[in-house]
């Protein structure tokens, strides 16, 4: 495939923790729009936008991501994670660009024990879930060339995260209490941003494919709360609870873990293990 490294690579949300990241690995030529660049709700902004700036290829990471307040604010969720999309594909089409776009382990019910496929069938339990699967949907309705990349549990030095949340929280409490029946795999979002580089690299017109990404291992949030004070050196304990008793009445899979064979096989990407992948981040921390 062509090597497209020189390319002019706009990524929207560009201040959440993902587009922060992207920031730190692609070329100084990419375009970094934030909410306050680029308003994707506005179809005739995101048009006129494009057509200035003439970018060859979008990645959005743009999202409403407040899985709790989602409930409360449907409305919201539903307008940034999916009615917005249709501004995307429009101005992708019209430049002739491949749009990729990220999405999320939460369009699946979590009821599966194995982890789950590309193949496998969603069923978002939130509207948080709910309105990232209505975003898959229409991308993969309108957009000509079209990649997504479902990730899960992202962490990095920005922004806010479980990690930075129990750090914080360590430095406060001799016990944290943290949910031991929901299981999945964290990502570094830096670790992503670099396989989104390399994405990126090649030829992807016409594409139309969906994708896994995150660390390998399976493990609980409790799991990974130990694994961070562990690296940390912190003496705090963590005290495993069930969901059931965590303060929280938005509904979460109990298993979001994925299979990322699909991601390995087609572009050779290494997936590193959660555990060296929360290393390297706690160096920046």
């Amino acid at each position: 495939m062509p090597n497209n490294s020189c390319s002019r690579i706009l990524v929207t949300g560009a201040n959440g923790q993902l587009g922060q990241c992207l920031k730190d690995v692609l070329a100084s030529s990419s375009l970094f729009a934030s909410r306050q660049d680029l308003d994707i709700t506005s179809q005739e902004e995101v048009l006129r936008y494009f057509k200035n700036h003439k970018p060859s290829l979008c990645i959005n990471t743009a999202a409403y991501t407040q899985v709790d307040l989602a409930e409360e604010e449907s409305d919201q969720a539903y307008l940034i994670n999916a009615e917005a999309l249709k501004n995307l594909c429009l101005a992708c089409n019209e430049l002739n660009i491949t749009l990729v776009h990220i999405s999320t382990d939460y369009v699946f019910d979590g009821k599966k024990d194995e982890a789950y496929s590309e193949d496998d069938l969603v069923g978002p339990l939130g509207i948080y879930g709910k309105s990232k699967l209505a975003g898959e949907e229409i991308v993969q309705s309108m957009a000509n060339s079209y990649l997504i990349m479902r990730t899960s549990w992202v962490y990095s030095e920005y922004g806010k995260n479980f990690v930075k949340t129990m750090l914080r929280l360590a430095n406060q409490k001799d016990e944290i209490s943290v949910v031991h029946d929901q299981w999945g795999n964290p990502t570094y979002a830096k670790d992503l941003a670099l396989a989104l580089k390399k994405i990126s690299e090649k030829n992807l017109e016409g594409i139309k494919e969906l994708y896994h990404y995150s660390h390998d291992g399976k493990i609980s949030w409790a799991q990974f709360a130990e694994e961070i004070f562990r690296q940390k050196g912190l003496k705090t304990k963590v005290r495993p609870i069930e969901t059931k008793d965590f303060p929280s009445n938005t509904p979460r899979p109990s298993n979001s873990s994925f299979s990322k064979d699909k991601i390995k096989s087609d572009f050779g990407i290494k997936i590193p293990d959660w555990k060296e992948g929360l290393s390297r981040c706690l160096e920046c921390l």
